[in-house]
């Protein structure tokens, strides 16, 4: 009885025991005391009713994402897309990787005669500028910063080309899928969402009025920040630290307007947790906050609260240090959250590392990086947040009579 269950348990988790020794290199977990490996690798999709999966490699053929939820009826095409595409593409300013994909989007399915079928949209973006022999000298090394040596730890195995599944090129079908979504929340709600960079390296933007800011102020300049004051210092330190061989961190900030009172769940699901995890699932965020953030730690109660008035018939506060949420619920102020990007971790300098098979190394990643990451990140950020608001969208219809 007790093996036929073990083989019942093995049968729904997809996973295969370690009997052999020839199997022993592989990562090992122990459920009663049997050693195994995990089969497969979950966690493609996101979102409960507004959902997207992605699929695809760096250095593959092409991307894949598949948007479910979608209502049928919705005016798009392939145009809808590209703008966001274009933003977050490679190649587009001296400033980033001059890996040169056009991005371009095609819609297999879920759309006919320039409406919504209401069935799952299919998009495929194809990759076409890899360039895999610039990783053949490292495919046995762990790139610091990478997640090279964790996949390994995971899964036994690896695709060294550009990161494989954990490169930052799989945010290109998310950016896609986040376009539908802005769609959908403008027209349906007036839900306008822009992000922006806040801050590179010690350059910090003066923004006193994040829900003032306008797309034309973002796109006028190639750091994508709206205080023109601080572009030429950005611009100059992303250009020096390139020069060094090396590259810099900062702040990119997404602010939604016209959000609905009401919105997300008052416990696990809060509209503030559902942000948190669809940030920090992009590549190389480290750290997210909404409202004040941390700044709170040093405030009173009295200095934090946001006092309530009536404007118009509706319900606001006259600061809003809460960030737009109070109980993880959406009060009708903007939305306002902060990320911290960490440096680009592929770096040309010559650091220190080990192989897999535990030998001392050096490396220098060979390739084209980015020297700084955030502004290329600003369309990341909006898809995601256009993702969960979508998404929450709908949860809320669903409860409404």
């Amino acid at each position: 009885m007790l093996r036929h269950g073990w083989k019942c348990v093995k049968d729904a988790l997809g996973v295969t025991a370690l009997r052999s020794s020839s199997l022993s290199h592989l990562p090992r977990q122990q459920f009663c005391g049997v050693l195994f490996t995990i089969a497969g690798m979950p966690g493609n999709s996101f979102g409960q009713l507004f959902r997207v999966t992605t699929a695809g490699e760096s250095h593959g053929p092409s991307y894949v994402g598949i948007v479910d939820g979608v209502p049928a009826g919705v005016a798009l095409c392939e145009a809808d897309l590209q703008p966001d595409l274009d933003r977050r593409r490679p190649g587009q300013s001296s400033l980033t990787t001059q890996r040169k994909e056009p991005d371009t989007a095609r819609i297999l399915s879920g759309v006919f005669e320039g409406r919504t079928t209401g069935t799952a949209i299919a998009i495929l973006i194809e990759n076409r500028d890899q360039r895999t022999r610039d990783y053949t000298d490292i495919k046995d090394k762990y790139r610091p910063g990478h997640a090279d040596f964790t996949f390994d730890a995971k899964y036994g195995f690896r695709d060294y080309r550009g990161g494989g599944r954990s490169s930052a090129r799989e945010t290109a079908v998310r950016v896609a899928a986040g376009a539908i979504a802005k769609k959908i929340l403008r027209d349906r709600h007036g839900i306008g969402i822009i992000g922006y960079v806040k801050q590179i390296g010690h350059v910090v933007a003066e923004v006193p009025n994040p829900p003032g800011v306008t797309l034309e102020q973002v796109e006028s300049n190639p750091v994508r920040c709206p205080d023109a004051a601080r572009v030429d210092d950005m611009v100059a330190l992303i250009e020096q630290v390139r020069r060094e061989q090396d590259s810099i961190g900062g702040v990119g900030e997404v602010v939604a307007t016209n959000v609905p009172a009401g919105w997300g769940e008052p416990v696990f699901d809060k509209l503030k947790a559902d942000l948190g995890k669809a940030m920090l699932s992009l590549p190389a965020v480290l750290g997210v906050e909404y409202g004040a953030g941390f700044a709170v730690a040093g405030l009173r109660g009295t200095q934090n609260n946001d006092e309530f008035f009536l404007a118009d018939g509706m319900v606001r506060t006259r600061t809003n240090r809460h960030g737009g949420m109070l109980g993880g619920i959406s009060s009708g102020m903007p939305l306002i959250v902060r990320c911290a990007v960490k440096p680009t971790s592929s770096l040309s300098q010559l650091q220190q590392t080990i192989t897999r098979g535990g030998e001392s190394a050096t490396i220098a990643t060979k390739g084209r990086h980015d020297p700084c990451l955030l502004p290329r990140f600003v369309p990341m950020a909006e898809a995601m947040m256009a993702l969960v608001l979508a998404d929450h969208m709908l949860r809320q219809a669903a409860i409404q009579p």
